[in-house]
């Protein structure tokens, strides 16, 4: 059974980013905005095993699973490749999913973020025909994976793979022709090969929803009421082959801005396509780190940094050329328990995780110059 696009709601939301209370998901605001997006008619739910340090398939068991009849909703999880260190990990972790889930199948299923990294490893285990073997069984409905490699890689695991159904991969105005994301590349070959996509960072994580006075100013000039990040999203929903489009989204007011992009959706005119190209051009000239906050690198750092955030410190810097609230917010990491940027050992574990490919043990460098002052 091949996925039906018609059937698939525009918006996803992805559960990566729950709010948090005193270090815990909290669960009555997810369980509110859960609500929304159900109210809304949505119904597309991302969460991962290794999302919120393993709770987000609890969450999504507490706040969907109980709360809703299983036909209402769909959920998606993923099969992370550092996490098997031999083949019966796949079966063992897939157990584990549907026990913390709630749930007897999942009707997405994914190989998480394959890359050149990790795909020998996926190979390895097989784990493209266990897949197949699960939907089989009726405990997968729909099977394909999420993508962070280069565009080589893209054509050969998909002339090797043609069974999976769909990809997922980032995309967003800013990464469209960003030399490592390749973003537009990556597009045009699952468009070619009529693969249809779910697209994850369409706000850059987060980057594109809080743009600099002048760039939002652009925007402003021509939709007045319309929020930044709304511009993110209608780019990536006007293009074709475009199956749902994930918002990891931590407040309600963030819900209720991306129902409201979704719910009257307009595509891009002429107008508006020139306008984020030269948006983009003028934030293209402001070197940035291109961190979308997916902490894959934080559990693994045996400093206990918390890079992610130690990058949008940085960045706040580059964009409002400003030193006192990044430093604020950087003395709040470290008086939570936080190692600072100068505790970095350069062992390397972060970079072997990072989807984006940064140099993060230079990026330390720089961050402790900056902001260990």
């Amino acid at each position: 059974m091949s996925v039906n696009m018609n059937e698939m709601p525009k918006l996803g939301f992805g559960l990566m980013r729950l709010p948090e209370t005193d270090g815990k998901i909290d669960m009555d605001e997810v369980c509110r905005m859960v609500d929304m997006y159900m109210e809304a008619g949505l119904n597309y739910f991302d969460t991962a095993y290794v999302y919120h340090g393993g709770k987000s398939e609890i969450a999504a068991k507490e706040a969907i699973v109980k709360r809703y009849p299983r036909g209402s909703f769909r959920l998606a999880t993923k099969l992370p490749a550092w996490e098997m260190k031999e083949k019966s990990d796949r079966d063992r972790i897939f157990k584990e999913q549907l026990d913390r889930a709630g749930v007897d199948y999942f009707d997405f299923y994914l190989l998480h973020s394959v890359e050149n990294g990790n795909i020998d490893t996926y190979e390895k285990f097989d784990c493209f025909n266990w897949g197949l073997q699960k939907k089989a069984e009726g405990k997968i409905r729909h099977f394909g994976f999420s993508f962070h490699g280069s565009p080589d890689l893209l054509e050969s695991v998909l002339d090797r793979h043609p069974e999976v159904e769909f990809v997922q991969i980032q995309l967003n105005y800013a990464d469209w022709n960003n030399p490592v994301v390749r973003s537009g590349q990556l597009y045009n070959i699952l468009l070619k090969r009529n693969i249809p996509m779910i697209i994850m960072e369409p706000v850059k994580g987060g980057s594109l929803a809080s743009l600099k006075p002048e760039f939002e100013a652009i925007y402003k000039a021509l939709r007045p009421e319309s929020s930044a990040a709304s511009w993110a999203f209608r780019f990536v929903a006007s293009l074709p082959g475009i199956m749902t489009i994930l918002s990891g989204m931590t407040h309600e007011d963030q819900m209720r801005d991306n129902i409201a992009t979704f719910t009257h959706f307009e595509p891009l005119n002429d107008e508006e396509r020139k306008a984020i190209e030269d948006v983009t051009a003028a934030m293209l000239n402001i070197p940035l780190i291109g961190c979308t906050a997916c902490r894959y690198c934080v559990d693994g750092c045996p400093m206990k940094i918390s890079i992610p955030d130690v990058f949008r410190a940085l960045n706040t810097m580059s964009l409002y050329n400003e030193t006192f609230r990044p430093r604020m917010f950087y003395s709040g990491l470290i008086d939570t328990g936080h190692g600072r940027a100068s505790d970095c050992i350069a062992c390397g574990q972060c970079e072997g995780v990072c989807p984006q490919h940064l140099s993060i043990i230079d990026l330390m460098k720089e961050a402790a110059s900056k902001l260990d002052v």
